[in-house]
């Protein structure tokens, strides 16, 4: 049989054990904190109906979307009719759309799950990676928005950013910008597009853009000028109030902008909040108000979210409100392994149980029940080999007691019991086992 050689599909990842310790503690933790504000948790597909995913990301992300081809006899026609999902928001829609009559009025989710983009992979950018989402459905703003950002402030804080920052917007506020702008309301999505990647290609790169996808270059630079933060968010609210005179919508959104800054004053992790006209978060679905979270020394965000009151009527035939917020979960762990900031994970196990003799099998097998039953993870060597062999196995998997039966140990009704960072040991009676201040014991 020829060799394969061992490869994994560019912008994917294999994950070691103690990788998977550090994620895990990362999953952990957002789900606790998810559950602590009142969020409950589902799943979906990592395979949707093509029709469910496209035309709901805007031209670019569409490209992005990994489809499937038709299987059996219609493979041939090169015809896709499912799709892998690219985010855990649309397929919410669709979730709740089906599940109505059985979600209540106002439901409250998270939902941490692997999703799939076609993407150039990068340095943090993967083409599989997992989004930690929390969503509200069926509350009007600007009360949910706070009750989502209060949530992601108190993630940030338990896995130590101690320094974020949130910038809003609105997409109501773009839209009205484009408007006195003297951009064709046809050319909003366009000029959307191009302003969200303003981080990437800056001011210039920017302008350019806007002039090839066709807008005049006075309103370009208009539009530019006009998504200008300044110097505190008060004045840049009242700069857009006196731009929107005929903008309902607008002035609305920027009185709820307000009700989240003030509310935010009463966060216990209390975040710096900015107010980002630039801010544009390029999915077609956004209605109202879109955030995004950076953690200091970061260009890159780290979370982001928005309102998204009409992508659920998609499915249902009525528009129910909606808005949620997604951490970059593979990003967060990027940048704690680089800044080092996971703090000891333990050990890959708690006890190993080294067997000197085939019979030590039935009361070695006994004791690692009543070392689990303390709430140590527990295992029996896998072998009858020569105790030092044994023993260097305990240290590869950074066990941090190795519990012996031996011939004097089964003869006795005893066991040694070895702490490996220490290096005391102690023989006792089984039954003697307890758990004391957090360590195993024999009360000999």
């Amino acid at each position: 049989m020829p060799t394969i050689k061992p490869a994994i599909p560019k912008g994917t990842r294999d994950f070691l054990p103690a990788q998977m310790r550090q994620r895990q503690r990362v999953l952990d933790t957002i789900r606790s904190i998810y559950e602590k504000h009142g969020f409950a948790p589902i799943e979906t597909p990592a395979i949707e109906n093509i029709e469910t995913l496209m035309g709901k990301y805007g031209e670019e992300g569409d490209q992005l979307l990994f489809k499937i081809l038709m299987r059996g006899a219609k493979a041939a026609s090169g015809q896709c009719d499912l799709g892998l999902r690219y985010d855990l928001t649309v397929p919410l829609a669709r979730f709740v759309a089906m599940h109505q009559n059985d979600i209540g009025r106002i439901f409250k989710r998270y939902q941490i799950q692997p999703v799939y983009r076609a993407d150039r992979p990068g340095h943090g950018r993967f083409r599989e990676f997992y989004q930690c989402d929390i969503d509200m459905i069926g509350a009007v703003a600007p009360l949910p928005e706070i009750a989502l950002l209060n949530a992601v402030a108190d993630v940030f804080a338990a896995l130590s950013f101690d320094r974020i920052c949130i910038h809003l917007n609105d997409r109501r506020i773009l839209r009205a910008l484009i408007d006195v702008s003297n951009i064709p309301v046809e050319q909003e999505t366009t000029a959307i597009t191009a302003i969200d990647k303003l981080d990437k290609i800056g001011v210039e790169g920017v302008l350019k853009e806007l002039t090839e996808r066709g807008i005049e270059s006075d309103s370009a630079q208009k539009l530019l000028d006009n998504i200008q933060a300044k110097e505190n968010n008060e004045a840049t609210l009242q700069t857009l109030e006196s731009l929107f005179a005929d903008h309902a919508d607008a002035c609305q959104a920027i009185s709820e902008l307000r009700v989240m800054i003030s509310a935010a004053e009463g966060f216990a992790n209390k975040p710096q909040i900015r107010i980002s006209p630039e801010l544009a978060r390029g999915l077609n679905y956004y209605t109202g108000a879109i955030f995004e979270i950076q953690a200091e020394g970061l260009a890159s965000s780290i979370a982001g979210g928005g309102r998204y009151d009409h992508l659920v009527g998609m499915f249902s035939g009525r528009d129910i409100p909606a808005v949620g917020i997604s951490l970059g979960f593979e990003r967060i762990c990027v940048i704690m392994e680089e800044r080092g900031m996971f703090s000891d994970l333990g050990n890959d196990v708690d006890v190993v149980v080294a067997m000197a003799v085939p019979e030590a099998l039935c009361p070695a097998t006994s004791f690692a029940a009543q070392v689990r039953s303390l709430g140590c993870a527990c295992e029996l060597y896998p072998g009858f080999d020569k105790l030092a062999k044994q023993f260097k196995y305990a240290n590869e998997r950074h066990a941090r007691y190795v519990a012996v039966f031996a011939q004097d140990e089964l003869a006795a009704g005893t066991v040694t019991l070895k702490d490996m960072s220490s290096g005391t040991q102690c023989t006792a009676p089984v039954a003697s086992l307890a758990m004391r201040d957090g360590n195993l014991v024999l009360d000999a």
